[in-house]
């Protein structure tokens, strides 16, 4: 038993915990997206996503080994900058994006799940709203109840969903019409940015590493390649799979197919049985990502509430386990509103522009301390603009096309900052530290 206490997470483990954390349910639904705007240049999009995700890991990297806290990105907020309510907005910002990040994970799970069940169409919101709700209801049993998936596990998870995906890609490969993928940019190159930006939300999920920096092996070697191989093996993943979809469906299909066009374009090389193993895959990612955030961000809520940066009351614990249940049927009652009041569009722009804003705000503490830890000033920098430049597209995009997304960002977003300037007496509780 003793030996059980000090094991700790070796290489292999700590990707998995990345790779599990990105591939979560993003890609299933959110692919459609980034073909409407990248066509043909998908894949592209997918890359320079994944090139703003390893910028802003090396930061994560170097942050998390500086300040070796489980406290993650909250904590790197509060020691880049004097500000408490900068850490604060930070806090929120992560609490409202793990709330967007579950309503499309739920979102999904409603989508494959209706569509398993023969809606193929969406012609039964009914059925969708039931299922996406009692999924998020499902797992705030689960978590009330205290059950939590255990390394392993979740190690197991991870490798289906993983073979499920390069199963369908390597496969697909081979049925790919060159005729589907030419012209490359025939979307324009502004259409690959605002693909990237639209579907950034996918590549959530390895910012997750650093807060288990005090639980693995060799953190100085092992963290800053964790991160860098989780994010390369997903962008890998990402690539290949909207290469065969765009090379397997027309745009016209694509529109059509819309949330779960990635279980269409596995019917063209694996049939009817492609369809349903990719739903199979969906349903179970979407599952386990629930879970996982829905537990993370609970927390989260709790040493919010600790640091008087969220009310009092998201801090209580049950005796008994000690589950922060306030925290959770708060965040779950948040998320069943937000699925159910919003469409893909709304969901997913929110939650990539939530995260593109987090990192940005990472990227910028990681070059604002470049004088006191290691590394160069440009990797930082460079991820800076690039998730800026990301955001601003977006934004633009939205305001284009979907300004009813844009008023929901904003209407959020001035919530979250009235909340930090309400609720927060951090200013106190730091006067009092120093």
């Amino acid at each position: 038993m003793p030996q059980n206490h000090v094991e700790k997470l070796n290489l292999k483990e700590v990707i998995a915990m990345g790779v599990g954390g990105m591939v979560g349910g993003g890609i299933f639904s959110v692919l459609g997206l980034a073909i409407a705007q990248a066509g043909h240049a998908a894949p592209i999009a997918f890359a320079l996503g994944g090139i703003i995700a390893l910028l802003t890991g090396l930061s994560y990297s170097r942050l998390g080994l500086h300040f070796q806290s489980d406290g993650g990105s909250f904590t790197y907020l509060e020691k880049a900058f004097r500000s408490p309510n900068i850490a604060g907005i930070g806090g929120w910002l992560l609490l409202v994006g793990y709330v967007g990040t579950m309503a499309l994970y739920a979102y999904t799970f409603g989508v494959y799940g209706s569509a398993m069940l023969g809606d193929n169409g969406g012609q039964n919101p009914a059925m969708h709203h039931l299922l996406e709700s009692l999924v998020l209801l499902s797992f705030l049993g689960v978590n009330l109840y205290g059950v939590k998936a255990s390394g392993s596990s979740e190690l197991l998870i991870v490798t289906i969903k993983i073979l499920i995906l390069a199963l369908f890609a390597i496969i697909g490969l081979f049925y790919v019409k060159s005729d589907h993928l030419l012209p490359l940019f025939n979307q324009g190159g502004l259409g690959v940015i605002m693909g990237a930006a639209l579907i950034f939300v996918a590549y959530e999920g390895f910012e997750l590493i650093p807060n288990a920096v005090n639980e693995m092996e060799q953190p100085q070697r092992n963290l800053r390649r964790g991160i860098l191989w989780s994010i390369a093996i997903t962008t890998f993943i990402y690539v290949l799979v909207s290469l065969v979809a765009v090379g397997n469906l027309l745009p016209d299909e694509i529109r059509k197919y819309g949330e779960y066009a990635l279980a269409e374009a596995a019917k063209p090389f694996l049939g009817e049985a492609g369809f349903l193993l990719i739903g199979l895959a969906a349903l179970f990612s979407t599952a386990s990502a629930i879970n996982a955030t829905m537990f993370g961000t609970a927390r989260l809520g709790m040493v919010m509430a600790t640091e008087d940066a969220l009310p009092a009351v998201f801090g209580f614990r049950r005796k008994q386990n000690n589950i922060p249940w306030v925290s959770l049927i708060a965040i779950t009652a948040c998320t069943l509103a937000f699925v159910n009041l919003a469409n893909l569009t709304i969901i997913s722009s929110f939650a990539s522009s939530t995260f593109l804003l987090v990192f940005a705000a990472i990227n910028l503490s990681a070059w604002h301390m470049r004088k006191t830890i290691p590394g160069n000033s440009w990797t930082p920098l460079l991820g800076l603009i690039l998730s800026m430049t990301s955001w601003i597209t977006l934004l633009a995009y939205l305001w284009r096309s979907s300004p009813r997304s844009l008023y929901w960002i904003a209407g959020i977003y001035l919530v979250v900052v009235a909340a930090e300037l309400l609720f927060s007496r951090r200013r106190v509780f730091l006067r009092k530290r120093s």
